[in-house]
Formats: structure tokens, sequence, C-alpha cells
């Protein structure tokens, strides 16, 4: 039941510039992201991007673009229906996912990951929508469809395993 960074991908979730003023907290959502991706990046962990009709709704915030090796631009809600599954490593059956809007496009992509038979971890303090009832409601509902609910120093720890790790001190440094 424990995290692997071996056998994890991160998938962000339409971090999306113009859609983040509007997000309850979003500059702190972004941040917890931003700060996964790097201790991703450290561990070898594959990122991966979505955008939501990015012609419409602008790119990822520049920080969260930087970070992913791919970005998967999609109309559908769920990402699973746009290519996604085909973006995503073939040998890591792990997902750690973050993204907005919680109750919408995060939502309907973690239960598409999950009936591809995906083990899903939603990393909840990277996770954001307009309304904080929406997320809570979405992270409740992920929940009982058999989503873990995470934070991020919990994959963080989980990925190093210890604290003899080689890159355990410049994770700390990033989480503290």
């Amino acid at each position: 039941m424990l995290i692997d960074a071996e056998k994890s991908t991160l998938l962000l979730v339409d971090f999306q510039s113009r859609l983040m003023p509007a997000i309850h907290q979003g500059e702190t959502v972004v941040a917890q992201a931003v700060r996964l991706g790097h201790i991703a990046k450290l561990l070898s962990v594959p990122i991966i991007g979505t955008e939501q009709s990015p012609a419409k709704l602008g790119g990822n915030e520049a920080a969260i673009k930087q970070l992913c090796e791919k970005t998967v631009s999609k109309v559908h809600f769920n990402a699973c229906a746009d290519g996604l599954l085909d973006a995503l490593p073939h040998n890591r059956g792990q997902i750690i996912i973050a993204g907005c809007e919680a109750h919408i496009c995060m939502l309907q992509t973690a239960l598409g990951l999950l009936a591809h038979d995906y083990m899903v971890r939603v990393v909840v303090d990277a996770v954001g929508s307009r309304r904080a009832s929406d997320r809570e409601t979405a992270l409740a509902r992920l929940q009982q469809a058999g989503a873990q609910l995470v934070t991020v120093e919990m994959v963080a720890y989980e990925w190093v395993k210890s604290s003899e790790h080689p890159a355990f001190r410049e994770i700390l440094h990033l989480i503290k």
C-alpha cells in the first residue's frame, strides 16, 4: 500500500493560468503542486500534465508547464478520453494526482484512471475548486470510489523511504 517512486507517475490536472485566480486558495494549491513536482523530478518520477481547452482557457501555469514531460490537451473533462492513457508510462500503476477543478476534471480523470485499474492517490493539499464545498465533496466521492487521499509530505516521505536516501536532504529542504 506504500507509494513507490519507481511505480509512480505524477499527474497535474488543469493548473491553467486563466482558471487559477478563481480557485479557492489557488496560489497555495499551485505552490503545493510545484513542490511535489520538484520532488518528483529529484526522484525521476514522470510528470504528465493536462490542459482543458487551452485555446480558450490558456495553458498551465509556467511553473507547472516546466515540470511536465508531456501535456495532454483535452476537451473531455475525463482526460482518459483524450489520450491520457497513451501518455502514461505503461510500467507505472500508481498515479499521484493533483489539480483543478477537483469536482470536475480532476474527479472525472481520477475516476477514469480507477476504471482502468490504476492505483490513484489524490494529493489533497494540491487540489482545488472554485468553492471549498465542491472540493470537499469531490474528495469524499473519490475516497468512496477507491482513491486514497494523501498529502505532499506523505508522498515525498513514502517515495524516499528513508533518511538515508541520497535525495532526502534536498527533499527535506523543499518540504520545510
